[in-house]
């Protein structure tokens, strides 16, 4: 899969969730989620790494938060490019593999 057949899937499921619970997506709602989810994934590597309370969890549950919140925040950046029309494959290209 590629990231505009992912981003097309996460659309369709970010904008069905939203209006279920009655959000409107707009400009400032993708930037501010995608400011939620670093803090949530700032959160669990702070947890995981013993720089926080681990409020019970085992280390796998940790470990297992950490991913997920990784993949919020991939999610997130892809949702918000999307919203501001920015190729994101293009721009990896143009921005980090040009310079191999």
């Amino acid at each position: 899969m590629d990231l505009r057949e992912l981003s097309e899937e996460i659309e369709s499921i970010s904008r069905r969730y939203a209006d279920h619970i009655g959000v409107r997506r707009d400009d400032t709602w993708f930037v501010l989620k995608l400011q939620e989810e670093v803090g949530e994934l700032t959160q669990a590597f702070l947890m995981l790494t013993g720089r926080a309370r681990k409020k019970g969890r085992t280390e796998e549950e940790l470990a297992t938060a950490l991913r997920e919140e990784l993949a919020d925040v991939l999610c997130h950046v892809l949702l918000m490019a999307r919203q501001h029309g920015v190729d994101l494959e293009e721009e990896v290209a143009r921005k980090w593999l040009s310079r191999k």
